[in-house]
């Protein structure tokens, strides 16, 4: 543990990020959780482990991909079927035959990004999202469905509108009313720009250039700050200690010891299986082969995913271990890509302390 605690403090000393959280639980246990550096190192207010962080993409997995399984789970879709047989805006289009399992393994054929930001900053806020969604709908495809795995954040916007469409409720009225509130997780929650922050001590991110201001409680993924702040690839807020709560609920779902129950062990057994063709899971990530995230010794039967703004969990199903690190790595510079070298190495030490890993 010692270990682990030096090299966070390295990590802020070395500004891989000014700040950080890190939490590590193993079955519900919690085996390690400090927070480190300052949340803003402008006004120099201190991380705490209450400390609330823009999860960036762990929105994927955590926001859309949960949600579109419990509309699986509750039969009002399949991830075989075709996204204009709920969004038939896409008919004729060279998308409509893609499949929402092809969404979620990011191998649709859709591009990986695209800056519809800059328009959509140009027009009024009732006119966003549908902005946005002609944009989708008139995106050309960059290589054939079914294929190669182009990382998009895409396809998740496409996949929160298909929820919308089915429930009826806009992504994060979905999933708090149906997911965290239900668990207890208050601390887990979107954010309408709109509206504005909920109270709360949060890692500002960014010093935006085309905002003019260091972002705090808003989300610093350009598309979707610009589409109202709720959307399938960013958008979700919370705490390291919500995060762990939820996962470990997950986690419990899946070995069949369940409290709540939100989801099914065996859909859950679904949806964490690698997919032909790809090193994904459906909505998760998995460790790749080689230079993964998560370091060397996470078990093939492991889960987790990345965010932009210094995010990430990893949960190992063998070992039932996860590991949480959230940082605001891009404060105040997106620039800032010292993180990358930096969590593999955390991850190995994590599991030689608490994997059974030497």
């Amino acid at each position: 543990m010692r270990k682990l605690d030096k090299f966070m403090r390295q990590g802020v000393y070395n500004k891989v990020f000014p700040g950080g959280v890190l939490l590590i639980m193993k079955e519900g246990r919690t085996l390690f959780f400090e927070a480190y550096g300052y949340a803003n190192m402008f006004s120099k207010r201190k991380m705490t482990r209450d400390t609330v962080f823009d999860l960036a993409s762990l929105t994927k997995p955590l926001g859309t991909t949960l949600a579109l399984m419990l509309l699986v789970q509750q039969g009002k879709l399949d991830i075989e079927q075709d996204i204009e047989s709920f969004l038939p805006e896409f008919g004729h289009t060279d998308k409509g035959k893609i499949k929402v399992r092809h969404l979620l393994t990011h191998n649709s054929g859709l591009p990986d990004w695209r800056p519809y930001y800059r328009h959509l900053r140009e027009i009024s806020h009732d006119r966003r999202r549908p902005a946005l969604r002609d944009f989708l709908v008139n995106e050309p495809l960059i290589c054939a469905t079914g294929g190669n795995v182009v990382y998009s954040d895409l396809g998740f916007m496409i996949l929160a509108w298909i929820i919308e469409r089915i429930s009826g409720k806009r992504l994060d009225c979905f999933a708090e009313k149906n997911i965290y509130t239900p668990l207890g997780l208050e601390a887990l929650f979107f954010t309408d720009i709109r509206v504005g922050p909920r109270k709360g001590g949060y890692a500002a991110t960014e010093q935006c250039p085309w905002r003019n201001m260091v972002l705090e409680g808003l989300v610093h993924d350009d598309n979707a700050y610009a589409a109202g702040g709720i959307e399938g690839h960013a958008g979700l807020f919370g705490t390291a200690g919500a995060i762990g709560s939820l996962l470990s609920e997950l986690m419990g779902n899946f070995h069949g010891h369940v409290s709540e129950g939100i989801l099914d062990g065996n859909l859950l057994n679904i949806f964490f299986r690698r997919q032909k063709g790809t090193d994904r899971a459906l909505g998760f990530d998995m460790p790749s082969p080689h230079d993964s995230a998560c370091g060397r010794y996470f078990s093939e039967r492991t889960v987790g995913h990345l965010g932009f703004t210094g995010t990430s969990f990893w949960m190992d199903m063998e070992r039932s271990l996860i590991v949480i690190l959230l940082t605001n790595r891009v404060h105040p510079s997106r620039d800032n890509f010292r993180i990358k070298d930096f969590r593999p190495e955390l991850h190995d030490l994590a599991m030689e302390t608490f994997g059974g890993q030497h």
